[in-house]
C-alpha cells in the first residue's frame, strides 16, 4: 500500500494551497452533513475535514499494522455473527450426506 506524502513546501516555504474534493451526496445525507456541523458550529467543509481525515488516517495505520478497527456497533454485529447457528444451504446439506456415505 503507498504511503500518504505529506504535503511539499513550495519554494517561498509555504505548503501549497488546499486542494477542492467534489463529493456527490443524496438531499437526505447532505442535509445531515449540514445538522451536524451545524450542531458543532462549523462549516460543513471544516466538519466533513475534522471527521474524514482522522479516520482515513485511522484506517491506514490500521492497514498498514493489519490489525481491524470496529466500532462498538460493529463489534457487537460480529460477536453476533459469530454466536449465530449457521443455517445450511440445501447444497451443503448434500454434501454432508455425500460424504458420511449417506447417498
Amino acid at each position: 500500500m503507498p504511503k500518504a506524502k505529506p504535503a511539499k513546501k513550495k519554494k517561498n516555504g509555504r505548503p501549497p494551497a488546499a486542494s477542492p474534493l467534489m463529493v456527490r451526496l443524496d438531499a437526505e445525507s447532505k442535509a445531515y452533513l449540514a445538522q451536524a456541523a451545524e450542531l458543532r458550529r462549523l462549516s460543513v467543509s471544516d466538519y466533513v475535514r475534522t471527521v474524514t481525515v482522522p479516520q482515513a488516517r485511522r484506517e491506514v495505520e490500521s492497514a498498514r499494522h493489519e490489525t481491524i478497527v470496529l466500532s462498538a456497533d460493529e463489534q457487537l454485529a460480529f460477536w453476533n455473527a459469530l454466536q449465530a447457528t449457521p443455517r445450511l444451504t440445501p447444497a451443503q446439506k448434500e454434501l454432508g450426506a455425500v460424504m458420511r456415505g449417506k447417498r
